[in-house]
């Protein structure tokens, strides 16, 4: 037997900063990581943080400001070479709170060294590197904190858990996952199903883990540190999926992450696999996207 997941080879988290400005999101990533929204849903958050820096990294290099106030570090790059390339590795860009350039709003501040090889859309979803490591620790945390829901028909709870050794932020990692699960084409899209998290006692456990972790906590099920399952109570991720998704979802990561949230949450409310019905079908959910999703077309959502 076989669930979830997908098939694909793999392959020095470095510190970051991303940090808005008031009612925005704050992220950090080093010693100790966060994440957190003042105000709105995890979805509002993660929105505003991938919306803002996705602006900022379209603006044309002469309309970038000087880096005043810039978070300085021994090795930052020079005015000219922030100029020429303010995104490049180990650079830091600093965006005032002063009226931003081409609409960005006035509270948009913005301090940005992407890991190597990962993405805005990446960091939204957890990740403080794109390695991944066969094995990590073998045990667990639990991401500290709870997470109400929008609390309409029953609700489920969930606790939401990574492996130790990880390179992975956990709150950034449970903001995905809660944004994912209570999402209006979601499995509660009709008001009769939602999300809380919580750090205690939960119906359901979401988890986050090495290949190797992923076959022994899915066994009996084969995932040959491949694919991810759902059973007994809880959802177990990929790290390798997590990173690299699937060929078919490589130019969208984010959705196939929302895929495999939904998928083995789907298995754990009893949903079982379903095939492909035809070429140029939107694939249910519950079908094994991540082997291919070929010839139905890829969906992530259980009510697109």
């Amino acid at each position: 037997m076989r669930s979830g997941g997908g098939r694909h080879r793999a392959g020095s988290a470095r510190r970051f900063v991303v940090a808005l400005g008031v009612g925005g999101l704050g992220l950090v990533a080093g010693s100790g990581t966060a994440l957190t929204a003042s105000t709105g849903s995890p979805a509002a958050a993660l929105d505003a943080v991938v919306g803002r820096v996705s602006a900022l990294r379209s603006l044309p290099t002469a309309d970038l400001p000087a880096p005043s106030g810039l978070l300085e570090r021994p090795d930052a790059v020079s005015r000219s070479d922030a100029q020429r390339s303010p995104f490049a590795d180990d650079a830091l860009l600093a965006v005032p709170t002063a009226p931003a350039p081409q609409g960005l709003v006035d509270d948009a501040a913005a301090v940005l060294a992407l890991p190597p090889g990962l993405t805005v859309a990446d960091v939204a979803a957890g990740l403080l590197a794109a390695d991944v490591p066969a094995s990590g620790a073998g045990t667990f945390s639990v991401v500290p904190g709870s997470d109400p829901g929008p609390g309409t028909g029953q609700v489920r709870t969930i606790r939401v858990e990574v492996e130790d050794g990880l390179a992975v932020d956990g709150q950034a990692f449970a903001a995905t996952v809660m944004a994912t699960l209570n999402d209006p084409r979601g499995w509660g899209h009709d008001g009769s199903l939602s999300f809380a998290r919580t750090d205690g006692e939960a119906e359901l456990r979401v988890m986050l883990a090495s290949p190797t972790s992923v076959d022994v906590l899915c066994a009996p099920l084969e995932t040959e540190g491949e694919v991810s399952c759902g059973r007994a109570g809880h959802a177990v991720l990929n790290l390798k999926r997590w990173v690299l998704a699937t060929g078919e979802y490589a130019q969208d990561k984010a959705a196939y992450r929302q895929y495999l949230v939904n998928h083995e949450v789907g298995h754990l409310l009893g949903h079982g696999h379903e095939q492909c019905p035809g070429a140029g079908v939107v694939a249910s959910v519950m079908q094994q996207q991540s082997y291919k999703a070929a010839p139905c077309l890829p969906n992530p959502w259980p009510f697109p």
